[in-house]
């Protein structure tokens, strides 16, 4: 679908792919500025807890050190982590710089400076608190129950949220349809990004606070820095560093407030940098969640009733599960049919670690508790799995009742016929599964997602691009690249534009003293959003070129078109003018500048989907399971850089069967995560992995550029309940409990 495209479709690199291959990348870990000195932070070793004092005589005795700052010496305003507009976040200010009351296992209590990393280890290590402990809730069970503590004032439930939509179904399917329950627990996991946590602030003589951010929404950064510390935005500047992975573990502002502040009171440089295991415990997880589904169905299989109770874990701090349990509530209806749809949701404070922006947001959870529930649901009912999802799914143009809008040219149901017949759903799913101690059985799951803040935010993206003298182009733009290669997406769109090489094409990272103003990277609305703002400004400057070159030609411009940098007459292709001599003369006589700079306002929040098919071999005897076959089905739209998009389905499928079966960051009965690094936090590495099948289904009914619509986060949310609806199909089981360890597995055998 893709030929008569000269650009959309193919595969290229990612921009900076030469610099990370030749180890020149420079990550916000390997800045170094002069007088630069080193942060290290001294994290909380309790639960639950008040700070009596913090002893750091010891520590400022080391050589090196220029000093040593908790809650006595630091502003105890507090702050919320996740902004993307001031005063438009869900979630109250809850934290502070340093913590006088320790609320788990991670929390910061003192940061260490020195000139150099040893010394600042050295002397973190030499800081003595005195703490009084308090009892800690770790689950929010124990966070609810009638003798916790208060972990904030005003108690532990941090917020309830309730949609409804539709008439109750419940009485009228009661006599002739089904009933069915179930209940799904997800667990709390790590991004496990490459890069470390990472952050250089820089406070000059000026009063100028410029901050090296490895987050994913540097204006927001901006804001939270500015208020928190009482500057105008014009006296802070947040630029973007490259990233080495995020996966929504850097979208929200975690080191950036306490670097600033550092370097605010040194006047120096300062870089802080996590160490692994801090990075697992003090900066953000995934959030564990509980739902407790219940659907009523038809005879033939429809849904008639769908309600849920949500309980997220949002750990120690609000962060933004506030507004993570508002999306949770929001994703069934964009997949499915449903005449009466409830979901109550509830945040609940624990002490444990932070919880917040994950890959997905809300979608792998409750896509997961729901598909595992609807095989539930197809098993009662003695319906071929693919059959129950099909008599349910979407169609195109519906209307989401929830979100009030279209879900767009939804191509679920293509999605999972297609991918039915090239997995060969119907006759493995007919196999039996054995009777010995290998067991296999197969999986499928579909899963929604969206396409930016249309209908929550007032979503919009801002972009310059102009003509530079030789006929080359540069774009302007806050883009925040967090590894998957956005920006060269960016340029293969205006190359497709204007008729020219993306290399031709320059574009850098999110300066807030230089690039016009962006929301960031989350959401799934880059491509969609960010992307049609590309297209739309290279559409300005096209415009603007073929002007100029219809008055150097002499040609009326309706009658001219761009082909490799040169533009011609329709009439008489040899009669041409290139680029660079388009660029020369505008210069030369004067002629306006060739540049358009544009704000982009999307109309529309079409849904995007995946629908995936697992082969597991389950060992009864050990309790491990492989997965041995892998599809994933991507409603795509249009696939920009072709095999950019394919490898983002490979890492999600990674993620979503350690989701499934082995990760998990539980805390033992004093709150502590134990993991002690990657070490004893078990991810799937190469030789678990199956081989993962891509296949995109791509079409042009949406408003995205070409149709692109986005794919980051849809490719993972599936996953997880693919695999264990293949593991529970192997075991005749009914495992709802994430992930599936050997010892749940080896119970269900």
């Amino acid at each position: 679908m893709t030929e008569r495209f000269q650009y959309v479709g193919r595969s290229f690199p990612t921009y900076d792919a030469p610099q990370k291959v030749c180890g020149e990348e420079i990550y916000g870990s390997d800045i170094r500025l002069p007088r630069m000195a080193v942060a290290r932070l001294v994290l909380s070793p309790v639960a639950h807890g008040i700070v009596r004092s913090v002893d750091a005589r010891d520590a400022r005795a080391v050589p090196g050190v220029l000093g040593v700052f908790s809650a006595d010496d630091a502003p105890d305003a507090p702050y919320c982590r996740s902004r993307i507009i001031p005063n438009q976040e869900l979630s109250p200010d809850d934290e502070t710089l340093f913590a006088e009351h320790v609320r788990f296992v991670g929390d910061r209590v003192a940061a260490v400076v020195a000139t150099g990393r040893e010394a600042a280890l050295r002397a973190a290590a030499l800081v003595r608190v005195d703490y009084e402990e308090l009892p800690a809730a770790l689950t929010p069970a124990a966070a609810l129950a009638a003798s916790a503590v208060d972990i904030h004032p005003g108690g532990n439930l941090l917020h309830e949220y309730e949609i409804e939509v539709g008439a109750s179904a419940e009485t009228a399917a009661a006599g002739d349809g089904v009933a069915v329950e179930t209940t799904v627990a997800t667990p709390r996991i790590h991004h496990a990004a490459l890069e470390p946590h990472s952050c250089v602030a820089d406070y000059d003589s000026s009063g100028k606070l410029t901050i090296w951010s490895c987050s994913q929404g540097a204006y927001g950064a901006r804001t939270v820095v500015a208020d928190l510390f009482g500057l105008t935005y014009n006296k802070v500047r947040v630029i973007k560093a490259p990233m080495g992975g995020s996966f929504g573990g850097k979208t929200e502002f975690i080191l950036e407030p306490v670097t600033a502040f550092l370097a605010m009171q040194l006047r120096r440089p300062v870089l802080l940098t996590l160490d692994r295991e801090q990075c697992m415990i003090a900066s953000m997880t995934r959030p564990a969640t509980v739902s407790t589904m219940r659907s009523v169905l038809d005879r033939e299989g429809r849904l008639q009733d769908v309600r849920i109770g949500s309980d997220l874990d949002a750990g120690a701090y609000s962060s933004s599960t506030l507004d993570y349990a508002h999306h949770m509530t929001r994703k069934v209806t964009k997949l499915y049919h449903v005449p009466h749809y409830l979901h109550q949701a509830r945040v609940v404070a624990t002490n444990t670690p932070v919880a917040g922006a994950a890959r997905g947001w809300g979608a792998p959870e409750i896509i997961t508790a729901f598909e595992i529930h609807m095989d539930q649901v197809a098993d009662r009912l003695g319906l071929d799995p693919v059959e129950l999802r099909l008599r349910n799914l979407v169609d195109p143009f519906d209307l989401d009742p929830v979100g009030g809008l279209s879900v767009g040219d939804a191509r679920v149901r293509e999605c999972l016929e297609r991918g039915a017949e090239a997995f060969e759903w119907s006759r493995r799913i007919a196999l039996p599964a054995g009777e010995g101690r290998l067991r296999r059985g197969v999986g499928v799951a579909c899963g929604a997602h969206k396409n930016g803040m249309f209908g929550g935010y007032s979503e919009s993206s801002n972009m310059t691009l102009k003509m530079n003298e030789d006929g080359s182009f540069s774009l302007e733009a806050s883009l925040h690249d967090p590894g998957c290669g956005i920006i060269t997406v960016m340029k293969v769109i205006i190359a497709e534009v204007l008729g020219i090489a993306p290399e031709t094409i320059s574009a850098g990272e999110a300066d807030t003293d230089l690039t016009p103003y962006d929301y960031g990277t989350f959401g799934s609305r880059v491509t969609y959003v960010c992307g049609a703002c590309a297209k739309t400004v290279a559409e300005k400057v096209r415009e603007r070129i073929l002007q100029t070159a219809g008055t150097l030609l002499q040609e009326p411009v309706d009658g001219l078109f761009v082909e490799d940098g040169v533009v011609r007459a329709g009439r008489d292709p040899g009669k041409s003018v290139a680029y660079r001599e388009i660029a020369a003369v505008a210069g030369m006589h004067h002629l306006p500048e060739i540049t358009s700079t544009i704000a982009y306002f999307p109309s529309s929040n079409p849904g995007s989907y995946s629908v995936q098919f697992a082969e597991v071999e389950v060992d009864t005897l050990t309790g491990l399971v492989r997965v041995t076959d892998f599809l994933a089905v991507g409603d795509v739209g249009r696939a920009i850089n072709r095999r950019m998009a394919e490898t983002q389905f490979h890492g999600a499928v990674q993620m979503g069967i350690g989701y499934a079966l082995t990760e998990h960051l539980d805390v033992d009965e004093r709150g502590r995560a134990g993991v002690a690094g990657f070490k004893n936090y078990h991810m799937l590495n190469a030789p678990d992995m199956p081989d993962v099948r891509v296949l995109l289904v791509e079409h042009e009914g949406d408003e995205g550029p070409f149709g692109a619509k986005s794919v980051g986060e849809i490719s993972t949310v599936p996953t997880a309940a693919a695999v264990v609806n293949a593991v529970n199909r192997a075991l005749g089981a009914a495992l709802t409990d994430l992930p599936l360890t050997p010892e749940k597995v080896i119970d269900a055998s």
